[in-house]
């Protein structure tokens, strides 16, 4: 006979080890567990392709600051997808191809 264990039961017994042990468990975790995946971006990314970013989170995503961002868009090197108001949208596919070019 199988014996199920559950999500929620080796929660339970993580949270039961000891400080070291968890530590050595989550490493083998990050270190084994997902080797054999090899995932393409669009399966992790596919779902934002339709999303907009606002100027903080397309400036988090290109790795710029805010006035950077800004400057990007006086210069036009950037142009919003939608204007709501004083809040600037940015496409996905915009964002992608800019970060592509700073590369």
């Amino acid at each position: 006979m199988n014996q199920v264990i559950t999500a929620e039961d080796v929660f339970l017994q993580v949270k039961q080890m000891p400080k070291k042990e968890r530590l050595k468990f989550f490493s083998l975790i990050a270190t084994n567990a997902f080797q054999d995946e090899v995932s393409t971006h669009d399966q992790v990314f596919g779902h934002l392709k339709q999303t907009t970013f606002s100027a903080e989170e397309a400036a988090q995503y290109l790795e710029i600051s805010l006035p950077t961002l800004r400057r990007y868009v006086q210069t036009e090197k950037l142009k919003p997808t939608q204007v709501i108001g004083r809040s600037q949208l940015f496409s996905t596919g915009d964002l992608r191809r800019l970060k592509q070019k700073r590369a």
